[in-house]
């Protein structure tokens, strides 16, 4: 995914707080009332004991009439993805037009019993978006990080990492892969107060209330799990601060972000095999982007986004299919482009447009058979070569297909 600059993201963390009057980034089908007033039906309705829901209403009444909880520009976009799409789409399927995909209804199969309002007053709240949030700001890289509910992709991700580095031209040893979990991500109520504050830019007072208040509304739905539903790490992300003025940086380091939930999709839908490294080489082709400038170019608004997109995809499936990368076989290849099929989208006014499931798959194929024609199959292309070579295809993987 393309983040913002990290000039943009300093500027929003010390920016005044935003209006409690602010249109909110939850899904629109689920913000047709105030706040406090659908917290309060919420409660009327659920299993909380009555000094659970006598806590919970105390709670709410300090959150400011009219509150609607948005995340500043910067905050939003760098964790803005498309499995982050896909997230709020198996919330609100009326955002998107696209056609059922196995990933879509893997995220239908794991809502179906839990308590729809008690998470759309979750979502409201900003739950979903706290371990992405909170990994971005406070998160630190360590020897005991692991991959997936159970660290069974620990390995794997610290493998293909290496690999990465040593594969592409860059500079890359300053590049950290941090994990998101969920539970864990809302154990600490100081830092997710914090992590509100920043992120939202609400009053100390209004975090502490709405980080007091998740423990309770987890409670009324064990098939949360606390935060362990993969819909609250349901994502993968890059960020980069490099090009902010000095007085701007907020010393967060360069960074890939796997969240739990992408594993456990993948594996459910019969990727787990390739994808999860698919998905870490898509997120590194970001930072090569970023190392060569590539998010500069004549386009702008959804066509900018998709190519850089659609570039990652084409540096995964690159690195993927390569001797010297991970040397799969075209087969697997476009297995593991399947993972980004499986995420397309078809939001062709928005700026967060990552390209229709077809044009994902087209540029992974194309990268996949440049690696195959690669001689000596042990030369990689300099990454800016790839670059130049991809943007003359450009045209022909987002020419019109319907039909």
């Amino acid at each position: 995914m393309s983040v913002a600059t990290a000039a943009a993201f300093a500027i929003g963390l010390a920016a005044p707080a935003v209006s409690a009057e602010a249109a909110t980034s939850a899904p629109s089908s689920v913000r047709t009332t105030d706040l406090r007033s659908a917290i309060e039906a919420h409660l009327a309705a659920s299993s909380l004991s009555p000094a659970q829901k006598t806590q919970a209403r105390a709670l709410a009444a300090k959150l400011p009439a009219g509150l609607t909880l948005t995340p500043r520009g910067a905050a939003a976009a760098a964790t803005d993805s498309e499995w982050n799409n896909a997230r709020n789409g198996a919330i609100d399927p009326s955002q998107y037009e696209c056609a059922d995909t196995p990933v879509s209804g893997w995220l239908d199969g794991q809502l179906a019993n839990v308590n729809m309002p008690n998470l759309i007053a979750l979502n409201r709240l900003g739950a979903l978006d706290i371990p992405a949030y909170r990994t971005l700001i406070f998160g630190q890289a360590s020897k005991g990080d692991r991959f997936g509910y159970s660290g069974e992709y620990t390995n794997e991700m610290n493998r293909t990492m290496r690999d990465l580095r040593s594969f592409w031209d860059i500079k890359s040893d300053d590049i950290s892969l941090m994990p998101m979990h969920g539970a864990a991500s809302f154990t600490d109520q100081k830092q997710v107060s914090l992590t509100l504050q920043l992120a939202f830019g609400i009053s100390p007072a209004t975090g502490d209330a709405i980080a007091a208040l998740y423990p309770i509304l987890f409670a009324a739905d064990p098939a949360l799990k606390g935060g362990d539903h993969p819909i609250f790490t349901f994502n993968a992300f890059a960020y980069t601060e490099d090009g902010a003025p000095a007085n701007e940086q907020l010393g967060i380091s360069d960074r890939i972000v796997m969240g739990d939930g992408v594993f456990a999709g993948m594996a459910a839908i019969g990727l787990g095999r390739t994808a999860p490294r698919s998905i870490l080489a898509h997120e590194f082709g970001h930072h090569v982007q970023y190392e060569n400038n590539l998010f500069d170019s004549p386009l702008t608004g959804p066509e900018a986004t998709r190519r850089t997109e659609l570039m990652a995809d084409g540096y995964g499936s690159y690195f993927m299919t390569h001797k010297k990368g991970q040397a799969l076989n075209k087969h697997l290849v476009v297995q593991d482009a399947m993972a980004f099929y499986n995420v397309g989208d078809c939001q062709f006014t928005s700026d967060g447009h990552h390209g229709t499931p077809n044009q994902r798959l087209r540029a992974a194929n194309w990268a996949s058979d440049l690696a195959l024609a690669t001689k000596p199959r042990s030369n990689v292309m300099p990454s800016m070569d790839f670059a130049r070579a991809f943007d003359a295809k450009l045209p022909q993987f987002v020419a019109p297909d319907a039909g």
